[in-house]
């Protein structure tokens, strides 16, 4: 099939399932890349967790922190669903920092990942990602926001209304009343953006080979397995990633490694026109146009 036809295929299929997307695939050897939209800023959720991580690491590697202090950690005492880990204690905990990075990116826990944040702010860690190279994701604010958003005030019964107010509020700009959703006072970025910090953290960069080594091991563990993975983990592949949730968005970005020695970045960011939390025909989807742009690629 034609590369045109293929992107064309891909965008119906996105609009059929509600879904608005930027996709890029890259081959991180050849720099050959196909992609939809690849440049659209969305808000990143927990994607900014993946930059959080090697910033902290960049820091342990120069001596500045030191990966076995013990970080007190209040509870999160988070009771909706979503939330994981540290998020979800009740009561206080003394966790080193170098599990806290595993925490805030593996299980994409809010309350490790704003105990680092604490250590390395947001704009500590913006200024790290501008001084390894790396432009187009803005760092803002901590992940506390997260969840704090319409859908954790409303009853369950009624998540369906804080999921309306995301999808009807947004302005053609990606601008929103809630500041989470609004690209600019939201941490930030683009599938670009982010397979551009991909390559660097699988291939030679300014990241020294530390800090890349223990983040590609962080997002090798990731256990939210339910929306690329099932298209792009095999047993002649490793899938490493990292999802982004939020109201209306559904984001993954990650790294297939076939055994072939072939190895391709994928960023995924999506939003959903669909007033509903769950919807696993809208992830499904979002993994097969990615795939389908990877096998464009990769055949």
């Amino acid at each position: 099939m034609s590369v045109t036809r293929v992107l064309g295929a891909a965008r119906e299929a996105l609009d059929e399932a509600g879904l608005r997307g930027s996709f890029l695939v890259r081959d991180l050897d050849s720099g050959d890349e196909l992609g939809i939209d690849p440049d659209i800023e969305f808000p990143v959720a927990s994607l900014v967790k993946v930059p959080l991580a090697l910033a902290t690491l960049e820091r342990i590697d120069r001596g500045e922190l030191d990966a076995a202090t013990p970080i007190v950690v209040a509870p999160g005492r988070a009771t909706t669903a979503g939330p994981t880990g540290l998020s979800r204690f009740r009561h206080p905990a003394t966790v080193a920092l170098d599990d806290l990075l595993y925490l805030s990116t593996s299980l994409s826990d809010e309350t490790a990942a704003d105990a680092l944040f604490t250590l390395t702010p947001p704009t500590a860690v913006a200024a790290e990602l501008r001084r390894l190279g790396f432009e187009g994701i803005a760092v803002r604010h901590r992940t506390a926001a997260l969840i704090d958003t319409p859908a954790e005030k409303l009853p369950p019964d009624q998540l369906h209304l804080a999921h309306s107010i995301a999808i009807t509020a947004a302005t053609a700009g990606h601008g929103h009343p809630l500041p989470q959703l609004d690209v600019t006072r939201a941490n930030s970025g683009s599938a670009r953006a982010f397979v551009e910090l991909l390559q660097g953290l699988w291939r030679p960069s300014a990241i020294r080979p530390a800090p890349a080594a223990r983040v590609r091991e962080l997002m090798a563990a990731n256990l939210i397995r339910q929306r690329l993975t099932p298209d792009f983990s095999s047993d002649a592949s490793r899938w490493s990633s990292k999802t982004g949730t939020l109201l209306n968005l559904r984001h993954e970005v990650g790294v297939v490694e076939h055994a072939d020695g072939q190895t391709f970045a994928v960023a995924a960011l999506t939003e959903s026109r669909v007033a509903a939390g769950s919807q696993p025909g809208a992830e499904a989807v979002m993994a097969r146009v990615a795939r389908n742009l990877r096998d464009q690629l990769r055949f």
